[in-house]
């Protein structure tokens, strides 16, 4: 460790692999565990939240006491704890007898937070996936010096908001990406590549337009196959391209345009199915774009006992790493509630819910299309906020006064501490600190939140629920 590499894990933030710990308690037994359940990773002790450094002496006794809980781990299992300006770092290799418990809990990574999980649901998981999961495993075709996209790089660095002086192989190597060897693992080569199909054939994304209801006749098609975030956002631009917008002028302002489906439910739904979809089979993504429906296909069912409605409770990602790599630049933000927040999107637009294909060798979701004739997205809109101001959940709440799943969370973790800062709820939240930033505005001006006292030093209450 050198104070390079300690500066680009603070900048990096918590995330699949690291975890940061102002002070130390046996709670890390938790987090090391669910590291080795995963990919491995860092635990730093002596780093707030926000990333700043509170020093913390690393005297034997600790050191024993981290090395006796791992010990204690079924089976045992150990790792490397070392002390640099300050901060505790604790290496944890991935386990080689997965699963790993603590205290007879289970525990694996989900993004940045460790979820426990039972027994049965993880046994499950191991047994139908394997000990090595195929974002994990390393890809020997692709060649760093010659395949490796530096466009695709630059911009995961500066989604993620870091300058570093690191080489890209130390970044790499940081985010758990890279071997001794200096091969990527496959997660790697699907954020990394030049082209996807050159190292994993069926890491691709086939967008298809019919004319009417059946896949009789082809309109239009394309295929995308470079990394994954260049792929994500070009077909999701040819989704958009395809189906209706409606121009809304209000007065004298700006003409807004707004999609005959949420925007935000069909890209919830695409990430779903490029974090979730099973790599190791030979299909690919498919979104099938019909005169009254939009199909979005992934290969893979779901992993062990798991079913359509647990989805709604509990996040299951059959791919730890790249769903972590993913979390990091906020394409997914949310652990767990995909589903629920689509819903609700369409709700919003009086549309049913999408419909959901799960078989043994694939997922899909259908969104029906709307008959703009009969009633357009803004008549719809409106009709909605009517209907939610009639009943709305409380005496007097207006439709634009509900709070929420992330706002009623907010609310409930600043009655519980009044100094909560931003950084703490994203983390507790599940989301971006921007969409913290935006739901705290909401809510002050909604009045259900009060900030007393300046941005620095000052707190929150909660003026009414």
């Amino acid at each position: 460790m050198n104070n390079k590499e300690l500066d680009f894990l603070i900048q990096e933030g918590e995330g699949f692999n690291l975890e940061f710990k102002e002070s130390y308690n046996s709670n890390i037994a938790k987090e090391i565990c669910a590291m080795a359940n995963a990919n491995g990773g860092k635990v730093l002790i002596g780093v707030t939240d926000s990333g700043k450094i509170k020093p913390v002496v690393l005297n034997n006794r600790m050191k024993s006491e981290i090395q006796d809980l791992v010990r204690k781990f079924d089976p045992s299992f150990s790792v490397d704890v070392n002390e640099f300006e300050g901060v505790i770092i604790i290496d944890v290799p991935e386990g080689k007898k997965k699963p790993y418990s603590t205290n007879g809990k289970f525990y694996m990574r989900q993004g940045a937070c460790s979820q426990q999980l039972s027994r049965d649901e993880i046994r499950d998981l191991f047994m139908d996936e394997g000990l090595i999961r195929f974002d994990e495993k390393i890809n020997k075709k692709f060649d760093l010096a010659k395949d490796f996209n530096d466009e695709a790089y630059n911009t995961f660095l500066e989604k993620m908001g870091i300058k570093t002086n690191l080489t890209r192989e130390e970044v790499l190597r940081n985010l758990e990406l890279l071997d001794d060897d200096n091969k990527l693992k496959n997660a790697g080569v699907l954020m990394f590549c030049k082209k996807a199909s050159k190292f994993i054939s069926s890491a691709t994304i086939t967008c298809a337009v019919f004319r009417g209801k059946t896949k009789t006749k082809v309109i239009d098609s394309k295929e995308f196959d470079a990394d994954l975030y260049t792929n994500y956002t070009e077909a999701f631009l040819y989704l958009e391209s395809r189906i209706n917008t409606e121009y809304i002028i209000r007065g004298g302002g700006p003409r807004k345009e707004i999609l005959e489906l949420p925007e935000e439910a069909l890209r919830e739904a695409l990430l779903n199915a490029i974090a979730h979809r099973d790599y190791f089979s030979i299909g690919n993504i498919q979104i099938s774009i019909f005169s009254d429906r939009i199909e979005i296909d992934n290969p893979g069912s779901l992993i062990g006992n798991i079913k359509v409605e647990d989805l709604y409770k509990k996040s299951f990602p059959r791919n730890n790493l790249l769903f972590g790599l993913m979390h990091r630049i906020e394409l997914v933000e949310k652990i767990g509630s995909g589903l629920m927040r689509i819903n609700e999107m369409m709700d919003e637009y009086l549309l049913p819910h999408p419909l959901l294909d799960v078989s043994d060798v694939r997922f899909g979701i259908t969104f029906e299309r709307p008959d703009l004739q009969k009633m357009s997205v803004e008549e719809r809109m409106e009709k909605y906020a009517k209907v939610g101001e009639k009943v709305g959940e409380k005496v007097g709440e207006k439709v634009g006064e509900k709070l929420s799943e992330n706002q009623r969370k907010i609310i409930e973790l600043i009655k519980k501490n009044s100094n909560v800062s931003i950084v703490y709820l994203a983390k507790n939240v599940g989301i971006a600190e921007k969409n913290i930033e935006g739901n705290l505005k909401k809510l002050k001006d909604k009045g259900f939140i009060e900030r007393i006292g300046p941005a620095k030093g000052g707190h929150w209450e909660v003026v009414k629920e």
